[in-house]
């Protein structure tokens, strides 16, 4: 019986998610298998390897992608994880529409929420 479980995450760009998780200190590679409960296995697009055999891994699924791991066993905070990438995604995605539609970073800072206000700004 397999104790993999899956979470959705709003995340759509692939090599985006991957330059995150780098960026947030984690070794990744790209299309093995996750390693779980017993020796069972699954595909996944990105996996992060840890050291007591549980992996945590993000495979598509359909236009976005999902997180997939034995929970159990990877000994995480879910919330703290998927919510770490998450932000720092949706960073990303916003500077790129910033740039694109030619505006530049005037101001940029994190709350003490852990929150981060970006102020932007174009000469017309």
């Amino acid at each position: 019986m397999s104790h993999f479980t899956t979470i959705e995450v709003q995340i759509k760009n692939g090599e985006l998610l991957h330059q995150v998780l780098e960026e947030l200190g984690y070794n990744v590679e790209s299309n093995v298998q996750v390693r779980g409960y017993r020796g069972d296995k699954t595909n996944a697009e990105y996996v992060i390897r840890q050291s007591n055999g549980y992996d945590l891994g993000f495979r598509r699924n359909g236009d976005r992608y999902e997180l997939v791991a034995d929970f159990w066993g990877a000994r995480i905070n879910q919330q703290e994880f998927v919510s770490s990438i998450s932000q720092r995604y949706a960073r990303h995605q916003l500077m790129a529409a910033v740039q694109s539609e030619g505006f530049h970073v005037e101001e940029e800072e994190t709350l003490a929420d852990g929150t981060v206000r970006v102020v932007v700004g174009r000469w017309v």
